[in-house]
């Protein structure tokens, strides 16, 4: 897509949806593998895999900010009609990941035991995790280069074909799962391994089918000839994308650390409380697909606009964002309200305790994804134009001190209801720090590009 001209409300509606079919299409699958390990292998597998996946996603965190701040260089590239540098770009990053995920998958492989223990892997599940954690690690390189690409493709306007190859993936890892686990046909019973080699295999499968799509439809970002060298990328790029990549890899550390963290005080408060906020989280996963595709799409089109020089559309993307965000989001959570007990029961119950403890949470927080999508939003165009720093800034702020401190002075006022409400607290004060480096900050400009 064209994200330089046309109307700015429909093009992001259009370029942003097939980005929040993906994420949903990923999350099923998640809970749909969870379901099958569960249900054939038992509390044990389903304990180990959720160790193995804590730690898969603490490295595709690591790299996320390297494969942004690539996509950045793609759109601003594309915006200025340069496709040789939008290539460069590409082969960079490709070849980054490439480096980063055989390295990531050596150690891991090796080192699989010991992260185990690092985690306090209970020991009962300990056997099975380390069979899930070492395929995962092997399956890394395929994983990781598929979501490059299909970061890099949404940077060049082009969010259709991940979304092709999301429902690829995603359709053969449900089919293989119980597949590989439980040996149909001419396969070998293979439990838990199986669960990890079906993901596997469809990434593997989809990457490829991707790849050759690229070169089928000779997609813009494909490379060819003397173009292949640039999968060995210059030092001049490696600093770009390193040097601005790493405070949008921190970024993800900082909310997983705030997770982690949060997790640990409703776990004081007692198993009733644990369930029902673990129940609360399940369904938040969903509420804030929104923000996050508009937050992506409203990237990749700020950051073709600064290339093309369009700051007024810049300025025109951010308040569309904005407003899509808060109606998509809005309705989610008023249906989410109105239905609150029985969604709450397809993963609590309908006679458990816990679900009038998390309909309590739902009342006092789930607004907080209004203000919190809307900071995605403003952070997403500053860092379409390389702004990095002020988000780590502003979301360790508002995770930490300010969260954790409305935790401390208020715990002893309204007890643990003070936890539900430093969420819409702290993002308020999130919004209006990112807003202020928004409409004051010194993010406008030309970016300095690799040279």
């Amino acid at each position: 897509m064209d994200l330089t001209s046309g109307p700015i409300t429909k093009t992001l509606i259009l370029f942003a949806l097939p980005t929040l079919a993906s994420n949903i299409l990923q999350t099923l699958s998640g809970s749909v593998n969870s379901i099958w390990v569960g249900q054939f292998l038992g509390e044990g597998a389903l304990a180990a895999t959720a160790n193995a996946n804590i730690i898969m996603f603490l490295m595709f965190g690591a790299f996320f900010g390297f494969g942004m701040a690539a996509t950045v260089l793609i759109g601003q590239s594309m915006g200025r009609g340069d496709i040789d540098a939008a290539r460069r770009a590409t082969g960079g990053v490709i070849g980054l990941a490439l480096l980063f995920s055989v390295l990531i998958a050596v150690v891991g492989w090796f080192a699989s035991d010991r992260i185990l223990r690092w985690l306090e892997t209970p020991p009962e599940a300990f056997t099975l995790a380390h069979d899930y954690l070492r395929v995962t690690f092997l399956a890394v390189p395929a994983s990781m280069l598929s979501v490059t690409l299909m970061m890099a493709s949404r940077g060049a306007g082009d969010a259709i074909t991940p979304l092709r190859f999301m429902i690829l993936a995603v359709v053969l890892d449900v089919v293989f799962n119980p597949v590989l686990i439980l040996g149909l046909g001419p396969f070998p019973r293979l439990g838990i391994a199986g669960s990890a080699l079906a993901t596997a295999a469809a990434g593997t499968i989809s990457l490829i089918g991707m790849i050759a799509w690229f070169y089928r439809k000779n997609h813009v970002l494909r490379l060819r000839g003397r173009e292949l060298s640039y999968l060995y990328p210059k030092w001049s790029e490696l600093r770009f994308i390193i040097g601005r990549g790493l405070p949008m890899g921190a970024q993800m550390f900082v909310i997983s650390g705030a997770g982690l963290v949060m997790i640990g005080l409703v776990n004081r408060e007692g198993l009733v409380t644990a369930a029902a906020y673990g129940a609360t989280l399940q369904l938040w996963n969903y509420i804030q697909m929104p923000a996050l595709a508009v937050g992506a799409a409203v990237s990749s089109m700020a950051a073709q606009n600064i290339g093309a020089r369009r700051w007024d559309r810049v300025s025109a993307v951010t308040t569309s964002g904005i407003t899509i965000n808060l109606a998509m989001t809005g309705v989610l959570i008023v249906l989410l309200l109105l239905f609150d007990r029985a969604a709450l029961a397809l993963f609590l119950g309908s006679e458990s305790p816990a679900i009038e403890v998390s309909r309590n949470i739902q009342l006092i927080a789930t607004w907080t994804f209004l203000p919190f999508g809307t900071t995605i939003v403003l952070i997403s165009t500053l860092r379409a134009n390389g702004s990095v720093v002020p988000p780590l800034i502003i979301l360790f702020l508002s995770m930490f001190p300010i969260r954790f401190g409305i935790y401390h002075f208020g715990y002893p006022l309204i007890g643990s209801d003070i936890i539900w409400w430093s969420f819409p607290l702290s993002s308020l004060a999130s919004l209006a720090m990112a807003w202020v480096i928004y409409r004051r900050g010194n993010w406008r400009g030309p970016m300095p590009q690799p040279a």
